[in-house]
């Protein structure tokens, strides 16, 4: 499942938002959704994608934000670590 979809189910189910009202330029607004409930979306997604999400303020004005938004944690926190190349050949000779 996208995470569009996956935020879409947790709108419907949490929020009681008609589906069909959700295209990316949807104002949150607009579909009932005010700073309050902004933040207890963002509690319910650190829960449903397994994230942590920092604790500062967020200027998520439309569905699409949220969804760009969420999509850039999960790359951030789900990508492996990046490789050092300098320590795998850091080989000093013993004289």
């Amino acid at each position: 499942m996208t995470t569009t979809a996956r935020i879409i189910a947790m709108l419907v189910k949490d929020f009681k938002v008609d589906p069909d009202r959700l295209s990316p330029a949807a104002r949150l607004e607009d579909i009932g959704i005010d700073s309050i409930g902004v933040a207890e979306l963002l509690f319910n997604i650190e829960d449903e994608f397994h994230l942590k999400l920092p604790d500062v303020p967020l200027d998520l004005a439309t569905f699409g934000d949220v969804v760009r938004y969420v999509d850039e944690q999960i790359a951030a926190q789900c990508a492996p670590p990046a490789a050092n190349p300098a320590s795998a050949h850091d080989v000093r000779a013993v004289p």
